[in-house]
């Protein structure tokens, strides 16, 4: 039995995600976590919010809260809405909690020790009026190289230069609008990743298994050349810039910049996981206390990587301590709706409480899947949405589950039938899909979610044809135990397909497992072969035909909700 850590990117706390944050990385990390328990395997999913920085201090001003408070509803708000997806976290943690703050504090502390964090003076744009130092993003202005006067201050997205923001022309808050703006000197903690280059080169150089847009992105970085950044905010909501309790001098106002402490509370958020379950924490993250063992994979959207390949591994190598680095980072590229951006800000596309008003979750996480953005970007359509569930959830596996159930009972009552014996077509089957369940298997493993999933939706096809060449409904009047055999090879089919279709579809699994009264944790044990999966159900077994498993999408839903989404 192996060990693995799976982390998936943290959300940020600032309103609930849209359906490409979903796909980006907790959906992905989820089926990949719950396909490696059901093959026993020791699983341990973290994730948590990420709840500090500016934009978290601005939202919570515009909804009238304080921060603290604003952060504690949305981190419910957010888990709600996981917990309804399906997404089965061991723990969702918060990024403002004490194991964060204690974390983040002891990690600038000893990369200062190391030589890696040194005292530098920087120059800002600081804002009269909104009386706060403006993150480079929340300074807008003209682009002093091609003109275009809405270019931010890390980057203009007309002529795609990078930017610093004191270089902006008629620099400007994006927050208030104010141009009472001026050039000021602050003082802040660096993190001299230059001198981690080499060091991290030799780390993403020694991941022969990543994926190619991983290690094209980590390699991108490494080639320009690492950058020391600055760790620390002129803010207030955060963790503070203090060691032990202590203040460190001239950075009482300050905190430690968000992208510095969010990954660190994947550390954290398995301590409190740890705390609240009494178990030990350091034996998946310390490599002297039992890590060494652990598979650590990382999941997330490809604008998350260089944090992951680059900053983090920093961090965490340039302590000079025993901890865990990923293994295995499993990258995406972005879901678009209709070819834009999903915007949380502007309300572009549907979001997850959304997305389950108008239909159940697996419907929504088996289309997400089976079209994951792994090779390139992705387009959500509704049409494409509608065709997907009526194809493959309700023509071949919804279809499937119905149609034999309701044969059997009308045949031969409520249980399964016990005369007859297995023969060629039977054989046949199983042949077909002991390959397939092998290649599934191997697409799992490797996280190749668009490819598994066509393959397990070959694998449903494969039952149509069985049952469809087997005919039991036309056999019945010329040999009726050869009709058995077949249907209740069918039935069993059914608790195939279910523990299959788990990782990715668990609540309909669950229905398919309900039909014959099965636990769902015991019977959905990843299948070793598919002739003794098959020869589950011997003849006798009650099972009570469910209801439809996935209803069709109508033309006329389609239609309300394009103009409801402002689809275009």
């Amino acid at each position: 039995m192996a060990r693995i850590l799976i982390t998936s990117a943290i959300p940020y706390i600032n309103g609930i995600k849209h359906l490409g944050n979903l796909v980006g990385s907790m959906l992905p990390a989820d089926v990949y976590a719950r396909f490696e328990r059901q093959r026993g395997h020791e699983v341990l999913y973290i994730c948590a919010t990420d709840e500090h920085g500016t934009p978290a201090e601005l939202a919570a001003r515009e909804a009238g809260q304080d921060v603290a408070d604003y952060c504690r509803e949305q981190h419910e708000i957010q888990a709600q809405a996981g917990e309804a997806f399906g997404l089965s976290f061991d723990h969702f943690g918060r990024s403002s909690n004490p194991p964060n703050h204690r974390l983040t504090q002891h990690f600038a502390h000893v990369l200062e020790d190391n030589g890696l964090i040194e005292e530098r003076i920087d120059r800002q744009i600081y804002s009269i009026d909104d009386e706060r130092f403006l993150p480079d993003r929340y300074v807008e202005g003209t682009c002093p190289h091609c003109g275009y006067e809405k270019a931010r201050g890390d980057q203009c997205d007309n002529c795609g230069r990078l930017l610093d923001p004191i270089d902006l022309k008629n620099p400007y808050s994006s927050i208030s609008g104010s141009h009472n703006v001026e050039v000021r000197e602050t003082k802040h903690l660096h993190l001299l990743q230059a001198k981690m280059q080499d060091r991290i080169a030799g780390w993403v150089e020694s991941k022969t298994d990543w994926p190619q847009l991983t290690k094209s992105i980590a390699g991108k970085w490494l080639k320009e050349g690492l950058r020391d950044r600055s760790i620390t905010r002129d803010l207030k909501w955060g963790v503070p810039v203090a060691y032990k309790g202590e203040p460190r001098p001239g950075f009482e106002n300050k905190v430690f910049y968000v992208w510095f402490d969010a990954p660190i509370a994947y550390i954290a958020a398995t301590e409190e996981w740890a705390l609240a379950n009494n178990e030990n924490w350091e034996r998946w993250w310390r490599t002297d206390k039992g890590a060494e063992d652990v598979k650590y994979v990382q999941v997330m959207g490809k604008d998350n990587v260089a944090f992951h390949t680059v900053s983090f591994p920093a961090t965490l190598l340039g302590s000079e301590e025993p901890w865990k680095t990923v293994d295995t980072l499993k990258s995406l590229n972005w879901l678009t709706w209709y070819g834009g951006k999903f915007s949380t800000s502007e309300g572009r596309g549907i979001f997850m409480d959304q997305a389950l008003e108008i239909l159940p979750a697996d419907y929504w996480r088996w289309t997400l899947m089976a079209n994951a953005p792994e090779s390139d970007d992705a387009s959500f359509t509704l049409e494409h949405f509608a065709g997907v569930v009526n194809k493959d959830l309700a023509d071949v596996l919804g279809n499937f589950v119905n149609r034999i159930t309701r044969f059997c009972k009308a045949r031969f009552g409520e249980e399964v039938p016990a005369e007859g014996t297995y023969g060629d077509n039977e054989k046949t089957l199983i042949t077909e899909l002991d390959r397939r369940i092998g290649a599934y298997t191997g697409y799992l493993e490797e996280m190749e979610f668009r490819k598994a999933f066509a393959e397990l939706r070959s694998i449903w096809v494969s039952g149509n044809e069985y049952l469809q060449g087997a005919a039991p409904w036309t056999m019945i009047k010329e040999d009726k135990d050869k009709a058995a055999a077949s249907v209740r090879c069918a039935l069993n089919l059914i608790v195939l397909f279910a523990a299959l279709s788990r990782p990715v579809i668990p609540f309909a699994a669950d229905k398919m497992f309900a039909i014959f009264g099965l636990d769902p944790e015991e019977a959905s044990h990843w299948p070793e072969g598919a002739a003794a999966a098959l020869s589950r159900f011997k003849g006798g077994e009650a099972f009570t035909p469910s209801d439809v498993l996935f209803a069709k999408i109508e033309d006329e839903q389609v239609e309300a909700w394009r103009q409801k989404f402002g689809a275009e």
